[in-house]
C-alpha cells in the first residue's frame, strides 16, 4: 500500500463582494479569485486505523500487553481506510456514498481537521499544510443537529455571528449577513409574529434544523463545507430542497463534500461527484451521470428496475442477486464469498483504471497563489478579547436558560416550600429552658434546629443536582463552538457559573422572605441578612461542589450518582444526625446559625 502524501485544496471563493485582505487582516475572509485560478481539492491514498479495545478492562489490558511483546499491531488495530484517492474541484458537490462501516464519515472528518489518530499521509490546503487555525476556514455540519433547542433560529445565528465573525466588521453588517443567510436558507417563516411560540429550535421541523445548521457554518463563508449525512431523516421532498440549497452554495464558488446513504434517483443526479467506497477501498470516482455507464462497461447491469444509487449500493455491499455479473467472476456458490469475490474485482479494477488518471489529474493541478499560501500560514488569534466574548456568551447563556430560570414551576416549588415549612413552625416561641431537654439520657433538639437544617439540605440538594447535569448536558455544544475556536474555554466557565448563580440566588431570597417571618425568626436587620448570607453561601458552595463533578465526570447518569453520594455525605456530617464521631470529635456547625436565629 502507498503512502502518498494526502493533498486538499480549498476553493476561495464565496459571498460575493468579499474584501481582499493582507496579512494582517482578518482569517475569516478569503481572498477573492477568479474561478479558473482556483486549485481543486485533492486527497490520496488515505489510510486510517483504530485501536480496537475490547469492553472488558481486564482483556483489554492483557491484549495491550500481548501486543506490544509480539509487535503485532495488526491484531489490536483495526484498518478504516485502506487507501482512498479522490477529487473535487471548487464549485462542486462531490458526494461520499458507501455501505455503513465503509469509512465515509471518517474520510469527512480526517477531510475537516476533526479527527486525530493513525492517519497516514500530509493534509494540505491550497499547498498548504493543516494547521489549527484553518478549521476556521472549513465548515463542518455533523449527521445530529447541534443546536440550543431553547434558542429561536434567528438567536442561534445572531449570537454566532457576533462571536465568529470578525471585531473589525461592525454589528449591522453581522446582522445583515445573519439576514442574508435566513434568506438564503428559506427560514423567513421563523421570523414571523407567532416566532415566540413554534420558533424555538426545539419545535422547528427536521429540514429546518438541518437548514439552521448548515446557516450556522456558512456565517464565517467557508470555503469548504462537509456535511454528514444532512439529509438523514427527511423525507424526499425536505431531502430534494437542501440539496438544492447546496447547489446554490455551490454556485458562489465553495467546495462541498457530503456523505449520503441512499439518495432518491432525483437526488442522486444532483450530484457532480462520486465517490462510491466499499470496504475502506474506492471502487468508483468521477462524475454521477458516467457511473452507470462505468459499470455496465465492466458487466455490471441490473437486472430489475432499480434506482442508481440503489444498485451501486448493492455493489459496494455485495449484494448482488439482482446484478448481472460478468461470466469471468461466476465462482463461490457462497453468496457472502461471491460477494467479497465482486468487491475485490471493483476495487482491483478501480485501483488499475480509475486511479491512475486521478493521480495524474492531482499532479498537474495548479498551484495556489503565493499570497493565498501565506495568508493561510499566518497565525489566527482570537477574533474578540476576553471581555467581549465573556459579554456576548453571558447574554447568550443568559437568553438560553431563562426560560428554565423563569419557570413558574420553580417559583412555585420555592414559594410552596417556604409557605409550608412556615405554617409547620409558625411563630414557633422556644425559651432557653426548651432549647435542650434531657429525656432518658437522649438529647432532643429544639425545633428551629430541624427548620435551620432542612433550609440548608433543601437549598443544598437543588443546587447541587441542578449544576452537576450543566456540564453533561452541554458536552456536545461544548465540544463543537471548542472546535472552531468560538471562545475561550474560561469565557464559557465564567459566563455559565455566574448566569447559574442569578437563578441559584433569586429564590433562595424570595424563599426566606416568606419563611423567615412565618418561622418567627429573630426579628433584627443584622440577623435576617446574617441569615439569608449563610443560604446563599450554601448555595454557592452547593453549586461549584456540582460543577465539579458534571465537569470532572462529564457523564448525566454518573454526575446523579455522585452528587447523591455528596449529599448523603453532607446529611451525615451536617451536625443533626450525629453529634459525636470516633476521637469526640464534636460536630456542631448548626449551633451559632441557630442561636442569632431563634427568638
Amino acid at each position: 500500500m502507498s503512502s502518498s502524501p494526502l493533498l486538499v485544496k480549498v476553493s476561495q471563493e464565496g459571498f460575493a463582494g468579499r474584501q481582499k485582505t493582507s496579512s494582517s487582516s482578518s482569517f475569516l475572509f478569503v481572498l477573492p479569485f477568479d474561478p479558473p485560478d482556483c486549485p481543486g481539492p485533492l486527497f490520496e491514498d488515505v489510510e486510517y486505523k483504530v485501536k480496537v479495545i475490547p469492553k472488558n478492562p481486564i482483556k483489554a489490558a492483557m491484549v495491550s500487553t500481548i501486543s506490544k511483546l509480539r509487535m503485532e499491531q495488526g491484531r489490536s488495530h483495526k484498518q478504516i481506510l485502506k487507501g482512498i484517492t479522490g477529487s473535487v474541484g471548487p464549485g462542486e458537490i462531490l458526494a461520499l456514498m458507501g455501505p455503513s462501516g465503509s469509512g465515509k464519515t471518517t474520510l469527512l472528518k480526517i477531510l475537516g481537521g476533526r479527527l486525530g489518530g493513525d492517519i497516514k499521509g500530509h493534509i494540505s490546503y491550497n499547498d498548504t499544510p493543516y494547521t489549527p487555525s484553518l478549521k476556521r476556514r472549513i465548515g463542518f455540519v455533523t449527521q445530529d443537529d447541534v443546536l440550543f433547542p431553547q434558542l429561536t433560529v434567528e438567536e442561534t445565528l445572531v449570537f454566532a455571528a457576533l462571536l465568529r465573525l470578525p471585531t473589525n466588521m461592525p454589528k449591522q453588517q453581522k446582522l445583515s449577513r445573519v439576514d442574508t443567510i435566513i434568506k438564503d436558507l428559506n427560514l423567513e417563516r421563523l421570523m414571523s409574529a407567532n416566532q415566540s411560540r413554534w420558533g424555538f429550535v426545539k419545535g422547528i421541523s427536521g429540514g429546518e434544523r438541518k437548514r439552521t445548521s448548515i446557516g450556522y457554518e456558512i456565517l464565517v463563508d467557508p470555503s469548504l463545507l462537509l456535511l454528514d449525512e444532512p439529509t438523514s431523516g427527511l423525507d424526499s421532498t425536505c431531502a430534494s430542497k437542501l440539496l438544492m440549497i447546496l447547489q446554490g452554495l455551490a454556485k458562489t464558488g465553495r467546495t462541498i463534500a457530503v456523505t449520503i446513504h441512499q439518495p432518491s434517483s432525483r437526488m442522486f443526479y444532483m450530484f457532480d461527484k462520486l465517490l462510491l467506497i466499499s470496504e475502506g477501498l474506492p471502487i468508483y470516482h468521477g462524475k454521477v451521470r458516467e457511473s452507470m455507464q462505468y459499470f455496465s462497461t465492466l458487466g455490471f447491469v441490473p437486472e430489475i428496475a432499480m434506482s442508481p444509487a440503489e444498485f451501486l449500493l448493492d455493489l459496494a455491499s455485495g449484494h448482488v442477486e439482482d446484478i448481472n455479473i460478468p461470466a469471468t467472476l461466476r465462482g463461490s456458490p457462497n453468496p457472502e464469498e461471491f460477494g467479497m469475490q465482486v468487491i475485490k474485482f471493483l476495487q482491483w479494477k478501480y485501483k488499475s483504471e480509475i486511479e491512475p488518471k486521478n493521480k495524474e489529474v492531482n499532479n498537474q493541478a495548479s498551484k495556489a497563489p503565493g499570497d493565498l499560501r501565506l495568508a493561510i500560514q499566518i497565525k489566527k488569534d482570537w477574533t474578540m478579547n476576553w471581555i467581549e466574548q465573556f459579554v456576548i456568551l453571558s447574554k447568550r447563556t443568559f437568553r438560553e436558560r431563562s426560560r428554565d430560570y423563569l419557570d413558574k414551576l420553580r417559583l412555585a416549588q420555592a414559594v410552596g416550600v417556604a409557605i409550608l415549612l412556615g405554617l409547620l413552625w409558625w411563630k414557633s416561641k422556644i425559651g432557653t429552658e426548651a432549647q435542650l431537654r434531657i429525656r432518658n439520657g437522649l438529647i432532643l433538639k429544639s425545633n428551629k434546629i430541624g427548620l435551620i437544617f432542612y433550609i440548608c439540605i433543601f437549598w443544598t440538594s437543588s443546587s447541587l443536582f441542578g449544576a452537576a447535569y450543566v456540564f453533561p448536558f452541554e458536552k456536545l455544544y461544548l465540544v463543537k463552538e471548542r472546535k472552531v475556536d468560538m471562545y475561550r474555554l474560561s469565557v464559557y466557565y465564567a459566563s455559565s457559573t455566574l448566569c447559574d448563580m442569578v437563578a441559584h440566588i433569586f429564590y433562595p431570597i424570595i424563599f426566606m422572605l416568606i419563611l423567615y417571618f412565618m418561622a418567627d425568626l429573630r426579628r433584627t436587620v443584622p440577623c435576617f441578612f446574617l441569615t439569608v448570607f449563610a443560604v446563599l453561601l450554601i448555595v454557592i458552595t452547593s453549586q461549584g461542589t456540582g460543577e465539579l463533578l458534571g465537569a470532572a465526570i462529564l457523564s448525566v447518569k454518573k454526575a446523579g450518582f455522585m452528587a447523591s453520594l455528596v449529599l448523603m455525605l453532607f446529611l451525615l456530617t451536617g451536625g443533626y444526625y450525629v453529634q459525636l464521631l470516633i476521637n469526640h470529635v464534636d460536630f456542631s456547625p448548626l449551633s451559632t446559625y441557630q442561636n442569632s436565629c431563634d427568638g
